[in-house]
C-alpha cells in the first residue's frame, strides 16, 4: 500500500472565507462524517481529486462570479427588498462555508493508493481501499469497499473505514471469520475474497 501525505491545494484564504464563526464550520464537519481524534483523513486518489477539483471550482469560478453578481445587485437600490442581493449573499455564505470545510478536510488528508497492493504477497489481507466479499451464516454474499469518510456511496457498497463493518473486516484475511457488531445484534461473517482495484470514488456522475 502506497501512502502519500497530502495537504490542501494552494488556495489562500482571505477575510471573506473567515467572517463566519468557526463553530459553523465545525458543525458541518461533525455532521458530514466524524474522524477519530488524532487520525489522518484517509482518501483514495479519486476521492482526493474530486474534493480538490470542487475546491478549485468554488474558489476560482463560482465564488468570483457570485461576488460580481452580488455587487451588481447591491447597486440596484434598496437591498432589503432586492431578491438577487439577498439570495446572492446567502449563497455566498454557503460557498464560503463549503470552502472552509474542504480546506480543513484536505489539510488532514492522506491519500492511500490501495491499487498498489494488487501484486502484494499480503494482498489477501483487508486494509484501506480493499474490496471485500463476505458471507453471512446463511451463505448470502455481499461485496463492500473500504473508503474514506467523504467517499461513502451505499449504492456502490462503499463504506467508511471507521464504520463498524470496516472495523470488523480490517486486517482479516480470506478464510477468516469475524464478529460484526451492529445495533441489531452481532453476527459472524466469513471473508470470501479480498481484492484491490481502482475505485470510482472520483466519479459523481453515476450512482
Amino acid at each position: 500500500m502506497v501512502r502519500t501525505l497530502c495537504t490542501e491545494p494552494d488556495f489562500r484564504m482571505n477575510k471573506a472565507f473567515t467572517r463566519e464563526n468557526d463553530g459553523d464550520d465545525d458543525d458541518e464537519l461533525a455532521a458530514a462524517a466524524p474522524l477519530p481524534a488524532g487520525t489522518r483523513n484517509y482518501m483514495t486518489p479519486g476521492g482526493f481529486g474530486r474534493l480538490s477539483a470542487e475546491l478549485e471550482r468554488l474558489v476560482k469560478r463560482e465564488r468570483p462570479e457570485l461576488v460580481a453578481t452580488v455587487a451588481w445587485a447591491a447597486s440596484n437600490g434598496d437591498r432589503s427588498e432586492n431578491g438577487d442581493y439577498i439570495y446572492g449573499k446567502k449563497r455566498l455564505r454557503e460557498i464560503d462555508r463549503r470552502i472552509r470545510f474542504l480546506i480543513k478536510r484536505l489539510d488532514v488528508a492522506e491519500v492511500v493508493d490501495a491499487a498498489a497492493r494488487r501484486d502484494d504477497p499480503e494482498g489477501d489481507q483487508v486494509f484501506f481501499g480493499a474490496t471485500v466479499t463476505y458471507a453471512n451464516a446463511r451463505g448470502d454474499e455481499r461485496a463492500v469497499a473500504i473508503v474514506g469518510v467523504d467517499e461513502i456511496d451505499p449504492a456502490r457498497g462503499y463504506i467508511s473505514w471507521v464504520s463498524p463493518m470496516a472495523r470488523a473486516l480490517l486486517k482479516a484475511r480470506v478464510g477468516d471469520t469475524v464478529l460484526l457488531h451492529t445495533p441489531g445484534g452481532s453476527e459472524e461473517i466469513e471473508i470470501v475474497d479480498v481484492r484491490y482495484e481502482v475505485l470510482a470514488t472520483g466519479d459523481t456522475s453515476s450512482g
